[in-house]
């Protein structure tokens, strides 16, 4: 079974991730940096940004259009890794 495959997803397709970090000004613009580096043609401007109730944590949502599993497992791994980022879901 090839990479492809083993997935319930057929690609390309529209692919909503949720990012949430610590509110911080900086967050917005590192989590667009990222996505651009894996998906060029994400459009920054339909990110949707939520604040939590006590304002401490903020959730971005970034639909982009996936076109691999591979881009999808790269751009998981260095949301991931970012210092600004808790969860990536």
């Amino acid at each position: 079974m090839s990479e492809e495959q083993d997935t319930l997803f057929e690609f390309p397709c529209e692919f909503p991730l949720k990012i949430m970090g610590q509110a911080n000004a900086s967050l917005a613009q590192a989590v667009v940096e990222v996505v651009l580096r894996h998906a060029a043609d994400f459009d920054a401007a339909t990110m949707e940004m939520r604040a939590s109730s006590g304002g401490k944590y903020v959730s971005l949502t970034c639909t982009i259009n996936a076109t691999s599993k591979a881009q999808l497992n790269a751009l998981y791994r260095e949301l991931s890794g970012h210092p600004l980022v808790k969860i990536v879901l």
